[in-house]
């Protein structure tokens, strides 16, 4: 089964499915591992990882190297957060095309606009697209994707900026009648009560997808019964990383020493086993000539 249809069943299905971060290789492995079906590449978490804002200072290009690595280590289906689409429709339908060429799955573009800022900073100083403008883009996303089976989802800003439920409601109908697979509609409150009323209001006109990381606290039952189809853990896998790598380097850097860390630590060998050497190795005995003497 492709990566986009594996994707699409998903977001179909009537249960409850879970797409957990990544923003490398090695992380899309590790996630693979602990038994996700499908990955979030985080547009957060790319950032980050690379040292810079989450204002679209890492070019799309650049975006695109870290998705190919990404999609080669692991056979989930991986949705990209994909901010605005990086430009208006025209840079939005040359994301689709690329993005096929390396197997991403599908991509979440919000309704903000370029560049960029982080949903949670400073979110209710943060305009929003034309419904037009956006909507055009879509059009044009779907119309450019080669297979059918491609998702693209539509993020409604308007609770994160303050615009309300009736804005958001207008909005995602916008954009369900321009052709979006999906909607993702995202609250920064700690409790889910903008999401309650969302759904009550929406009535399964589309799946709908959320981001609980503010509302982390939301028992998981609730957005079963609330009929949500997919929940994304957004950027915890980088911050886990952020723990333990600033944990390690003080403690090295205290003591002068690797004996009181070692212990604690994956061994290399795992590294070695992540990055898969043993595949290698048994190709090197298939295609390089045997050693002799």
């Amino acid at each position: 089964m492709r990566k986009t249809e594996k994707l699409r069943q998903m977001i179909a299905s009537p249960g409850l499915e879970f797409l957990m971060e990544a923003h490398s290789g090695l992380s899309a492995k590790i996630v693979e591992e602990a038994g996700f079906k499908g990955i979030w590449a985080s547009g957060l978490s790319i950032s980050a990882a690379m040292g810079v804002r989450d204002n679209n200072e890492a070019s799309w290009t650049q975006v695109l190297e870290v998705l190919e690595f990404m999609s080669d280590a692991t056979s989930l289906p991986i949705l990209l957060d994909g901010d605005t689409g990086y430009g208006n429709f025209n840079n939005a339908r040359r994301l689709v095309k690329k993005l096929e060429q390396r197997r991403i799955a599908g991509v979440c573009i919000e309704d903000k606009l370029f560049p960029k800022t982080n949903s949670f900073i400073n979110g209710a100083a943060q305009p929003l697209a034309d419904i037009e403008e956006f909507c055009g883009k879509i059009k044009a996303m779907k119309d450019t994707q080669a297979d059918d089976s491609f998702t693209v989802v539509a993020r409604v800003e308007a609770l994160i900026t303050g615009w309300g439920l009736k804005e958001a409601l207008r909005r995602a109908e916008a954009y369900r009648q321009a052709g979006a697979d999906a909607v993702l509609i995202h609250s920064k409150r700690s409790d889910a009560s903008e999401i309650e009323a969302f759904m009550k209001e929406w009535g399964g006109r589309l799946p709908v997808v959320i981001v609980p990381t503010k509302f982390y606290s939301t028992p998981t039952a609730r957005f079963r019964e609330l009929g949500i189809s997919l929940v994304i853990w957004a950027n915890h896998n980088l911050r886990a990383s952020l723990q333990a790598m600033k944990a390690v380097s003080g403690q090295i850097f205290r003591e002068e020493s690797l004996a009181g860390v070692e212990g604690s630590l994956p061994t290399v060998e795992e590294v070695f086993r992540l990055q898969g050497n043993d595949e290698l190795q048994e190709a090197e005995r298939k295609y390089l000539p045997s050693k002799k003497g």
